[in-house]
């Protein structure tokens, strides 16, 4: 569902049709490859014809490229490309790529490291250090995970600002109603597991088959807030290993790219 937009009658500054052909760009997710427009419309909450229109314009001005077979739509270059304009002005992941990679070479071989940054609702990844298997949780430099549900994304909100965190709720609750008790249980813990540990933790609060854990980093200036994860799957690296073997490990890397700027 999409975000409950401004009233252009009362907000003179806010464009309705730019703010859903936004919203259409965002609806892609890091395995789609086509979408169609009933999948695009399902996914943001727009009417069909609406979505028509705008995903004609989108590829007009070069964002959606369409298929000429199936009639589907992918995100284009330029999109990507806007989205590495974004990475060249985050200094932090462009900085902390030798530290995810020492903490990935630990004593297991499956695990993943990532740097996420919250965008709404989700954690979008800037910086992954893969594992020495490619058995690895594969997910890269732009992939999007929920925050409530996903260690990276409670580490983020055990540190954000009261009223921040209640609007990452509202808009939580807004878009998916039936989870709002899972949603508001996540924040207890992950601001309990920040409190106990230092870092937060996912043992198959996301995916069944997912282990994580992941701790607070704030920008030097203290501009900004990151989640720093490792995980990997649960039949290859336990809650107890990841406790034992990365919880200090996780946290010192943590205090060294606090300390960058």
């Amino acid at each position: 569902m999409t975000k409950t937009e401004p009233d252009e009658g009362t907000d003179r500054q806010f464009v309705t049709a730019l703010a859903r052909g936004l919203d259409i760009l965002g609806c892609f997710r890091a395995n789609d490859r086509y979408l169609a427009n009933q999948e695009i419309a399902t996914r943001t909450g727009l009417a069909k014809p609406t979505v028509s229109r705008l995903t004609y314009t989108l590829t007009e001005t070069g964002h959606l490229q369409k298929d000429p077979d199936s009639g589907e739509y992918r995100l284009s270059p330029k999109v990507l490309q806007l989205g590495f304009r974004v990475l060249s002005a985050v200094s932090l992941p462009e900085r902390c790529q030798s530290e995810l990679d020492a903490l990935a070479k630990g004593p297991n071989p499956y695990v993943s490291i990532a740097l996420a940054e919250r965008s709404d609702i989700y954690a979008i990844y800037l910086a992954v250090s893969r594992s020495r298997q490619a058995v690895a949780i594969t997910l890269g430099v732009g992939s999007r995970l929920p925050v409530f549900y996903t260690a990276i994304g409670r580490a983020i909100l055990a540190v954000t600002d009261e009223e921040s965190c209640e609007a990452a709720l509202r808009e939580g609750i807004q878009r998916y109603p039936d989870f709002r008790k899972e949603m508001e249980q996540s924040i207890v813990e992950a601001r309990k597991d920040y409190a106990n540990y230092g870092y937060c933790t996912s043992f198959g609060s996301w995916k069944s088959e997912v282990n994580a854990i992941a701790t607070p980093v704030r920008s030097i200036n203290d501009d900004a807030i990151y989640g720093l994860n490792i995980g990997g799957p649960s039949f290859l690296i336990s809650a107890d290993q990841l406790h034992r073997d990365y919880g200090e490990r996780l946290l010192n890397v943590a205090g060294l790219l606090t300390s960058q700027p």
